[in-house]
């Protein structure tokens, strides 16, 4: 799952591409050979194959969408006005993340950016689980305080 999080950036699609390799595992199990390498490794060299080829077709599709509003110039202006909201609004949360303490922005990075969960991230920086729970609630708090008042002030 923290493989497809990392390369998607969605849940959902992530969940797809994990139930997809384990499908694919199972229909070749019969071809592991551990002589080749640990099932882990397998089963990740799958996942980031499977997450690989949805980029490739999210691409494609994106590519596809941009060349039919290429062709209506009426359109192109709220896609760049879009386009500008997003930019503006990734700044925001880098401005506010950058304002956490190390440790809190490191947290939630590996949770939110790249899927990991509480267990995961405690267990190989050795933190205590509720330590890191508290720490991603105090920077999420913090997060909403600031990005609420940016919200206040901007309206």
């Amino acid at each position: 799952m923290a493989i497809a999080m990392r390369l998607l950036k969605d849940r959902a699609e992530a969940e797809d591409v994990v139930q997809e390799t384990f499908v694919e595992v199972w229909k070749r199990a019969d071809q592991y050979e551990p002589a080749r390498g640990r099932a882990v490794a397998r089963i990740a060299t799958i996942a980031r194959n499977r997450a690989l080829d949805r980029l490739r077709a999210r691409d494609r599709s994106a590519r596809t969408a941009e060349g039919a509003v290429a062709e209506r110039p009426d359109a192109t202006a709220p896609l760049e006005l879009e386009r500008a909201t997003q930019r503006s609004d990734r700044e925001r949360v880098l401005r506010a993340l950058s304002s956490l303490p190390p440790e809190q922005w490191q947290v939630i990075e590996l949770a939110y950016f790249d899927g990991m969960t509480q267990s995961e991230i405690a267990t190989p920086a050795n933190i205590p689980l509720g330590t890191v729970k508290t720490r991603i609630r105090l920077g999420m708090a913090k997060l909403a305080k600031l990005l609420g008042d940016e919200t206040e002030r901007g309206a």
